[in-house]
């Protein structure tokens, strides 16, 4: 009896398997074929000194690497262009335990992005992005900064994306 279950059910769960996954950018115009991105500016004290042109990089090989598009030389060749501003750089205590000491910090970073639309018909989106990490606070952040960041990067260029495929 438990084999005749077990036969029906893997025929069942076979027949609604998908026969094959695919992400496609189906809201991006289809006239969307280059971005071009301008080194983020850093309006943030306490920012490290690289991190706005690392991020930069990072959103490059990012739509690069989850999109169809391509990246451009210069603005004139892109029909996205895209700005951003690192408004915010804080770490926070969180957590807080007797005395008055943090179990936890809270490394939060903050970029304003302005999106221009130059094809199919010109248009402009904004997206504030704020995204952070929280981490041990006996944790030298000096040497696990470049590892934190990556987290929020990651989050940032994601929600960069979503907004570039949905316009929301």
């Amino acid at each position: 009896m438990k084999l005749i279950v077990a036969v029906i059910s893997i025929v069942l769960l076979s027949s609604c398997w998908p026969k094959s996954v695919s992400f496609v950018d189906g809201s991006m115009p289809e006239e969307w074929k280059v971005f071009y991105v301008t080194t983020i500016k850093d309006n943030a004290p306490n920012t490290p000194i690289s991190y706005a042109a690392l991020l930069s990089e990072e959103i490059k090989d990012g739509i690069q690497n989850r999109t169809r598009l391509k990246l451009g030389t210069t603005k004139e060749d892109a029909q996205i262009e895209i700005e951003g501003v690192i408004n915010s750089y804080t770490i926070t205590p969180i957590a807080l335990q007797q005395g008055d000491n943090a179990n936890q910090n809270r490394l939060t970073v903050s970029v304003k992005f302005d999106i221009f639309i130059n094809a199919p018909e010109e248009d402009q989106m904004t997206l504030l992005s704020t995204r952070f990490f929280d981490y041990d606070a006996n944790t030298d952040l000096a040497t696990v900064e470049s590892q934190f960041l990556e987290e929020v990067n990651a989050q940032i260029i994601q929600d960069l994306i979503n907004k570039l495929l949905s316009n929301w």
